[in-house]
Order: C-alpha cells, then structure tokens, then sequence
C-alpha cells in the first residue's frame, strides 16, 4: 500500500451515501445484508435490555432495529443467530496513545479488534515529538485504512512545556489549522502545557481557536492537583475532557465545570477505582464520565484485554453493567460529536456489534465492525493493512557518538564527602512522580547512588548532539549491577537510561542506538532482553504477539534486575514527561514541575 492519503468515503460510506438503502431495508421494500436473531439487545440510549430484538443490517449500516426483522430477510440475506446472547455496541476508547502499545495502527488495531474495540480516538503526540507534522499523517494515513472506526486528534503539544526540553520537531498553530481540514481528524490532542492555558499563552489559544474554529473537541490534560484558581483558568481556556485525574474529588471538579471526566485504566495507570465513586457513591451523571486506556503496552493488549478489561474493572468496582458500557460507547461518542454516527445500536449507526454471553464478565465471542464480521472467539478474522512506512522513519536515534561510562557520572562539589540530592520517586500505578531527597555518598569526586537510590539519564537522540543529562531515581527496587535503556520516553521520546551501573548504562545506550531504538535491560555486562522499535524509536510493525513475546522477556529481565513494580516500564517510559508533578528530568536538566523550572540535581548552600 502506498503513503497515499486514505479518505473516510473511499473506506466507509457516509449516511448520505445509503440514507435511501436504510429506507428501504427499514420499510420492508428491500432485503438487509445481515440480520442478528435471538439475542439480547442492551441499548444505551435507554439503559434497557430489549430481549428479542432483532437488528438488520445493510452497508455496514444499521438499518433496523426492533421486534420483528423478518420483513428484511431476503433470499441473499446472512442471518446470525445470537443464540440468547447479549447485543452491545462495540465498545470505544475515549483517549488513547498507539504508540503506547510499541505498535503501528494497523498492528495495534488487529491486537484488540478481537478484544471488542470497534472505535478508538488516538493522539499520536509521540511520534509529533519525533517527526513533527510528517509522522502525524502518517499515524493519520494508516488510521484511516483500518477495518474499524480509528479518529485522530491532532497534537497540541510538541514540547509539552517549552523551555524545559528540546524535542526532535514543534508541533505550531499553523499545523493544527492544517490538520483540522484531513479527513480523519476528530479534534486536538491533550493539552499538556496547562500553565501555557492557564496563563492564555498566545501559541496555546491559537491552537484551541483552530480547532474551535473547525467545529472539534479540545483535549485536556490538566496534572496539577490544584483545584484552585489555575484549574478554573484551564477550564476556561477550552479543553473539553481531562484524563489525568486520579481521585473522586478530581473527577466531581473537572464534570462540575461541564468536562467530561475520563477515567482510565492503561497498563500502569490504574484512576478507576478512585473516581468512579461519583457515580457509584456519590450519585453523579453518569452521562459526563467517559472510560479510556490512555497507555496499554503491547503485553497488556494481548494477554489482558483493552477497553473490554476497562468495562470489566469499572463493574468490578461496583458500577451498574450498562452504566459501564455507556461510559465506553454513546457517551464517549456524544462529547466527539460522532452520537449519530457510533456508539450504539440504532438506525443509520455503523453496525459495530459484540456478542457476548455475559455482561459483567464481558467475553467477546462475535465482533462486527461496519457491518462485517471482523473477529470471533478471540481471533481475528479480516487483514488489517499497513503503509509502505519509509526508511528514514526507520532511523531515528542519533547519539552523536560512542557512550562510555564517564558520560553518565555526576560529580560532586570539590571536597565533598556526601551530598543531598533532588530524586524522582516513582509512584507504582500512577503517572504522578514524588520529589525526594536523599543523602549520597560521594567516591573519588563522583557521586554513587546507594540502596533504593540508582541513576537515571536522559541521552539526547534527536540531533545528535552527544548531550547526557544525569539524576537519580528511586522505586524500581533494582539491585546488582545493571541497566535498562528505553528510547520511548514522553514526551520529547530522547533515550531514558535507568542503572546502577555507569559502565552497562553507556553499552544500552549504544545498543539501542545500533539497532535504531527500542528497549533494552542488561545486567551483569549482558543483554537480557531487547524490543526492537524501528519506526521513530516508538514502534514496531512487527505482529502484537511478537511484540508481547520480547516485551514479556523485558519485564522478566526487570524482575530479575530486582524489580518489583507493577508495569514498571510505563513508569521508565514517564520518567521524562515534564507536565506532570512533581519531578522529572529531560535534556535540559532535572524540572520540578511544581514550579514548571528547572532544579539542581545536588542540592548546595
């Protein structure tokens, strides 16, 4: 397939394309394609379960929907038949990142079509960071090409927090303007640089204007936990949701303000359970809150699930079982704009449909997707097509030279025989960090970490420019002699290297500079495991399950490193991510993001 620009008419007709096709099969005048018999119809627009209802289907298009389709079966007629199943929409991720699953949209798509998601909404601010405009549309191309219904929301924020780290392109208000006219545009990715929105930075409401303009939804991101006066000046700056909340009092402040409050569960942010009390406890409309993924590794989607697992979590938590299933169809549809198009089981909708025995343990046995069956009984049954992804894509990672071990050594102040120092503390299930302090001794002028207290390094890889950032980090639980290198780090996505030992540090970050990036855990002087992510240093579009099989052998090789955290790579990857409190490092030195300012990694007088 060439890199040819894929339109949303040429995959899928519009309603105006079949409006008189549904007309007919709907009036009895014409035979549907398929009509699903014997089932159990949940309709979220009602919060009913319609038992015997039938569905007639024709261009993958929801023509009928009632009591009795017989007048819609014709000779050429496929009939399926539920068997006393439950009929659900297929279900719908509110805020997603592909990159997140180490997999290009295509691949990602085939891992969790047969999981029962029929529509994601992507923001591929990952590969903005890398490739600017250019890697958008491609994420953007491929997206379209899909079997299911994949939106793309245009990034907002390439840096997130400019003048605190350097990214590989800048994302600006003239490409925003431009992508809001592509096909497969819903609307404008998180607004990380929430002091930006805050403060009415000048680039920022530019950006929200040229979506506003377009008549598309704002994404938010607001990190902070103050509730205060900076959180009403970001609501007023036009952000429409917000996913970073991870308490009850976070999600009843953002939908107070007439947000919707998306609550997620990815592979290592775990906001459910704490927030959908509202609903549950404290009685609130249900019909602002919106369930998402946000970040699901490659491992989680093939042995767990994707949004199938969120809608099982959130029951699991107390939540009625069509409460949940709204939360991941017509309500994440409505805020889109997308209610007449997605998100339900009702004339002229996309004929997305599960079939599934149960409700609350939500198996997927049957997926239909524009009306074809796209998945049964966890397979997948339809090709999901790729672009012809070109080779500069493919070579990204660019050190500027061989690392050796004095590149990652943080000295001391002269004469000094231990020292305080600022150091990130990773919170497990959470994206949150802590700033700790810790006292660390000091080795022939060099400062050593000690216990729970290791290394962490930023290396830049966009420009080549040689440049190594060094701090410390402690939560992993690593002991002995080793290092794990990643080159997926939100957002600026240099290379994250995590270590105990300065020698091994330097040879994983050549080695993901050998193979063009990726993920790699030493220990010893060897390489235990290795993710190879060729396409901008983020993904691969090797299968899930290869993918899943090298990121199981990572997340083994970090246990025996020590490691004990629950999904700790996602926290590796975050370590970077200047928009979220309280302290992380990037190439331009250690941020307390309290203050959105830079820090010093050894405290002095």
């Amino acid at each position: 397939m060439s890199n040819c620009l894929m339109t949303h008419s040429t995959l899928f007709p519009t309603w105006p394309d079949v409006a008189a096709d549904l007309i007919a099969v709907a009036a009895g005048r014409s035979f549907a394609d398929l009509v699903i018999t014997g089932g159990k119809i949940v309709n979220v627009h009602t919060r009913e379960v319609l038992d015997g209802w039938q569905i007639a289907i024709v261009k993958g298009r929801f023509a009928y929907v009632g009591p009795d389709a017989t007048h819609c079966v014709g000779p050429d007629t496929d009939i399926i038949d539920a068997a006393g199943r439950y009929v659900i929409p297929g279900l719908c991720d509110g805020h997603m990142h592909i990159e997140s699953g180490m997999l290009t949209p295509a691949e990602f798509s085939a891992a969790v079509i047969p999981h029962g998601t029929t529509t994601m909404f992507t923001d591929p601010h990952e590969i903005a960071n890398v490739l600017g405009l250019r890697g958008v549309r491609l994420m953007h191309d491929e997206a379209l090409m899909q079997p299911v219904n994949v939106y793309t929301q245009m990034p907002s924020c390439a840096p997130s927090a400019p003048g605190l780290e350097t990214t590989g392109w800048e994302i600006t208000p003239d490409d925003v303007a431009e992508a809001m006219a592509w096909p497969g545009i819903i609307g404008l990715g998180e607004m990380m640089n929430f002091p930006g929105v805050a403060n009415a930075d000048p680039k920022m409401l530019a950006e929200i204007a040229a979506t506003q303009r377009a008549g598309k939804t704002v994404g938010g991101h607001y990190a902070s936990p103050d509730l205060g006066l900076p959180f009403h000046a970001y609501v007023a700056g036009g952000p429409a949701d917000e996913h970073e909340g991870t308490c009850e009092t976070d999600a009843i402040a953002r939908v107070r303000q007439g947000m919707r409050s998306m609550m997620r569960l990815g592979s290592a942010w775990y906001d459910v359970e704490t927030q959908i009390t509202a609903i549950t406890e404290k009685g609130l409309d249900s019909r602002n809150f919106i369930l998402c993924t946000d970040d699901s590794h490659s491992g989680t989607l093939v042995h767990d699930g994707h949004m199938n697992r969120v809608v099982r979590h959130s029951i699991a938590c107390g939540c009625d079982p069509i409460v949940a299933l709204q939360m991941a169809t017509i309500n994440t549809a409505t805020h889109f704009g997308l209610e007449r198009e997605i998100g339900s089981i009702a004339p002229g909708r996309r004929a997305d449909v599960i079939l599934t025995s149960s409700l609350t343990e939500l198996p997927i046995d049957h997926v239909i997707a524009r009306g074809q069956t796209v998945a049964q009984n966890g397979k997948i049954t339809v090709t999901c097509p790729h672009l012809d992804w070109p080779d500069d894509v493919r070579g990204t990672v660019h050190l500027g030279k061989h690392l050796t071990a004095p590149d990652f050594e943080i000295s001391a102040p002269e004469g000094a025989n231990s020292v305080t120092a600022n150091v990130i503390g990773v919170v497990e299930n959470q994206a949150p960090t802590k700033a700790l302090k810790a006292d660390l001794p000091v080795v022939s002028g060099v400062v050593e970490g000690e216990g729970e207290v290791c290394q962490i390094a930023l290396v830049e890889r966009h420009r080549a420019t040689g440049g190594v950032v060094n701090g410390f980090v402690q939560g992993f639980g690593y002991t002995g002699s080793m290092a794990m290198a990643s080159t997926v780090a939100h957002d600026s996505h240099h290379m994250i290297v995590v270590g105990t030992d300065r020698a091994m540090m330097a040879a994983a970050a050549n080695r993901l500079g050998e193979v063009g990036g990726g993920i790699t855990v030493w220990k010893d002087g060897a390489e235990l495991a290795l993710v190879e992510l060729p396409i901008a240093g983020l993904m691969s579009d090797s299968p899930a399950a290869d993918v899943a099989a090298s990121a199981d052998k990572m997340v083994a090789a970090m246990a025996e490193c020590g490691c004990t955290l629950n999904n700790a790579y996602m926290q590796h990857s975050l370590l970077a991510l200047v928009v979220i409190p309280e302290l992380r490092i990037s190439d331009l030195g250690l941020v307390d993001v309290t203050k959105f300012a830079l820090t010093d990694v050894i405290e002095t007088d």
